[in-house]
C-alpha cells in the first residue's frame, strides 16, 4: 500500500476531518500574515525554533461548504493538489507565499527540505490536523 493510501486509511480509522481552502483565500490569508519565530515541542520533548506564518485562525470550509475557523497548531498539514494531478503535503505553519510561488516544508526533522509550487499550478488545497504530538511552546 502506498504512503498516501496508508495515510487515508489512518484518517478513516481515527476520523481526521479534512477542510478545503480556495486558492485565492489561502493567498489572501498568507499575504495578510507576517512571518514570526515560533518554538514547538516535539513528541520526544525536543524543541524546534523556526520561522512560521503568523496566521492564528485558518479560514476554510468543511465538506458541506460551511465556513470553519480552524485554530492553527503545529500538527496541521496542508495537502496541495496540482494541475498535473500530483500532490504535495507540508505543514501549514511553514508555508509562505513568495512572488506567486508557494513555499513549504514537508518535514519538521529535515527543515532544509523545501517544496516550491507555482501558485498557478494549484487546483485544490486541503487542511487537516495530522494528530501528531507537536505543540507550540
Amino acid at each position: 500500500m502506498s504512503r498516501y493510501g496508508q495515510y487515508l486509511l489512518f484518517c478513516a480509522l481515527v476520523g481526521c476531518k479534512t477542510y478545503t481552502i480556495a486558492p485565492e483565500s489561502l493567498k489572501r490569508q498568507l499575504l495578510e500574515s507576517e512571518p514570526t519565530v515560533v518554538h514547538t515541542v516535539g513528541p520526544l520533548g525536543d524543541i524546534h525554533s523556526y520561522l512560521a506564518n503568523n496566521i492564528h485562525t485558518i479560514h476554510c470550509l468543511d465538506k458541506s461548504g460551511t465556513a470553519v475557523e480552524l485554530p492553527k497548531s503545529p500538527s496541521i498539514e496542508v495537502r496541495i493538489t496540482l494541475s498535473s494531478g500530483g500532490r504535495k503535503t507540508m505543514y501549514f505553519d511553514r508555508i509562505e507565499l513568495r512572488n506567486d510561488t508557494l513555499l513549504g516544508h514537508p518535514s519538521r526533522f529535515a527543515p532544509a527540505i523545501e517544496v516550491r509550487i507555482p501558485y498557478t499550478e494549484i487546483t485544490r488545497i486541503e487542511v487537516q490536523d495530522g494528530k501528531k504530538d507537536f505543540s507550540y511552546r
